[in-house]
């Protein structure tokens, strides 16, 4: 067997927030758009991540979500194609009201930041040689 596709679900406590958020960032909807859903396109090969409301993902996964204020659930890492573009990055999810968790720094081979989504949804962009 082979797997066809794979995207990501996490929940959201204000749709139209998430919706804000991610098309301020500058990510394509995904044309998704319900009243439990909304969807995104990430990087060259369109990952998509839906975010449910919460009341319809937990009923889903049969239990109450991770507290993202206490817990992680998973860190989605987005590559960046220079430093500078990390730092750009930077300003951007600040001006789009993402709270900063790590701020730039080099990284090994590399030059990151973290930030969380208005859910608390974890990411980083990561500026790696080579990649």
């Amino acid at each position: 067997m082979e797997t066809k596709t794979i995207w990501a679900n996490l929940a959201s406590s204000d749709l139209d927030r998430t919706t804000r958020f991610y098309t301020e960032l500058g990510f394509k909807t995904n044309g998704n758009r319900t009243e439990e859903l909304t969807s995104f396109l990430f990087g060259k090969g369109n990952f998509v991540i839906h975010f449910f409301a919460k009341a319809r993902f937990e009923s889903s996964i049969k239990s109450e979500m991770a507290n993202l204020e206490k817990q992680n659930e998973i860190i989605f890492s987005i590559s960046a194609a220079s430093p500078e573009e990390v730092d750009q990055w930077y300003l951007k999810v600040k001006e789009a009201g993402g709270k900063i968790y790590s701020e730039p720094e080099k990284f090994e081979k590399g030059y990151t930041f973290g930030f969380a989504d208005p859910d608390g949804h974890k990411f980083n962009f990561l500026y790696w040689p080579g990649m």
